[in-house]
């Protein structure tokens, strides 16, 4: 989340740095406001992109397929790695489904848990409501 704009001097020139607090663990990182777009920044989702994302996660006709572990683990830390909430959405949503039929690997088990913390953080931001609402009413979607 940004807290604040603020410039300072870098090699004797004035450079202006989007300041962010990383939620999990409330790190403090600077980034140029110049290469924002190029450093992965975007805005938090809209309310009506909120329920797209809700929608990805109730969607239940799908075919993981029979990858292996590790390649699974791979192409879903890929998507995870997009910043896209809605790719973060399919993993949680596909990894949930495949936990139901198997047990999932420890790797695969840590995934989940991250692509649930990130969904969490962002969509209670975005319906400006807590995180356990938010928390609850993805469990709802799921149990």
């Amino acid at each position: 989340m940004i807290t604040s704009i603020e410039t300072q001097k870098v090699a004797g020139v004035d450079q202006t740095f989007y300041v962010l607090q990383i939620l999990d663990n409330r790190m403090t990182i600077m980034i140029p406001t110049q290469s924002c777009k190029h450093g992965g920044l975007r805005s938090i989702v809209s309310k009506k992109e909120v329920d797209e994302v809700l929608s990805i996660l109730e969607e239940r006709d799908l075919d993981i397929g029979p990858q292996t572990w590790n390649r699974r683990y791979r192409d879903y830390m890929d998507k995870i790695k997009t910043g896209s909430i809605h790719d973060v959405a399919e993993v949680m949503r596909d990894l949930f489904l495949l936990s139901v039929d198997k047990d999932l690997s420890y790797g695969e088990r840590k995934m989940l848990d991250t692509a649930r913390n990130l969904l969490v953080k962002e969509l209670s931001l975005a319906q400006q409501v807590d995180e356990e609402k938010m928390s609850q009413r993805i469990d709802t979607i799921f149990s």
